[in-house]
């Protein structure tokens, strides 16, 4: 093979994981910047009640993050004791999902050894990559926000998550 051709093998090969992952994902920064939906201070609130009350029934002590359509910090709250450590943990879960427009597990699922996102958590000052990031979508299902949950089990912090996002439906 000649030089010519193995520098053109090199870029396809170099390239074809950033189109993969833009033709899955559809993710440009202009997407969500250019986002007209938001969430209110008054759903963002809405959300962190519905999840402390359900951090509560559980017996849990979480720390609680809402971002806006712009993956900004909205809402935030961290009960008594929880965890400092789960602290950035949830505002990361709630960025990571909004960024990628995706739960944070899934993402992780994505984000294995010999899967096409395999180190994508390094990227983007860190991501989170397991459950307790989810979407926060209005009732046309269009995406406001996003929320993070952290101080628990995985599948803890995933449920607080969700019935927080499930306030947004009722």
């Amino acid at each position: 093979m000649s030089r010519k051709n193995r520098l053109s093998h090199l870029k396809t090969m170099m390239l074809m994981p950033i189109m993969l992952f833009l033709a899955l994902f559809a993710f440009t920064p202009s997407a969500i910047a250019s986002s007209s939906a938001d969430i209110t201070l008054d759903q963002a609130m809405a959300v962190i009640a519905a999840a402390r009350t359900k951090a509560q029934k559980q017996g849990t002590l979480m720390d609680i993050a809402v971002v806006d359509a712009g993956a900004n910090l909205k809402a935030f709250v961290r009960m008594d004791d929880a965890f400092l450590g789960s602290i950035d943990i949830s505002i990361k879960k709630a960025k990571t999902a909004r960024f990628f427009n995706m739960p944070t597990g899934d993402l992780g699922a994505l984000a294995q050894p010999g899967k096409p996102l395999y180190n994508i958590e390094f990227s983007n000052g860190g991501l989170i990559t397991f459950p307790g990031g989810l979407l926060l979508k209005d009732s046309k299902g269009v995406v406001i926000g996003a929320i993070g949950v952290s101080g628990s089990s995985v599948e803890n912090d995933h449920e607080v998550a969700l019935a927080g996002a499930q306030a947004l439906l009722k």
